[in-house]
């Protein structure tokens, strides 16, 4: 099922559909504060770095599926496989968004 995302929001998923840590940290503020698996990663420094790791530890496809917006965030649901552990498995992308740029992102079960 195809959903209409805001455009840094697809971009964030094409960036990572590329395993390219750069891209991705392009898409968020130089403040910005990503939280995932229990950690939080502060500026695009951090998130670079949390990418760059988390793309040579496993191998994984995203397919958002699922859209639901506020004044506030947008929450996109997106069905995560790959060779880690527990997988496939729905995830839950919690963005807020700057202008247009990512300010956070919170990756929840």
């Amino acid at each position: 099922m195809a959903i209409e995302l805001p455009t840094v929001i697809a971009s964030y998923f094409a960036a990572d559909a590329t395993e390219s840590p750069e891209r991705v940290a392009r898409c968020f503020t130089d403040t910005a504060i990503v939280t995932d698996e229990g950690k939080t990663h502060e500026g695009r420094g951090e998130i670079e770095a949390w990418k760059a790791a988390a793309s040579t530890k496993y191998n994984y496809t995203v397919e958002p599926f699922a859209l639901v917006a506020d004044a506030e965030r947008f929450v996109v649901t997106s069905r995560l496989e790959g060779d880690f552990p527990g997988s496939p498995l729905n995830l839950r992308y919690i963005f807020a968004l700057k202008g247009e740029q990512i300010a956070a992102l919170a990756i929840v079960p």
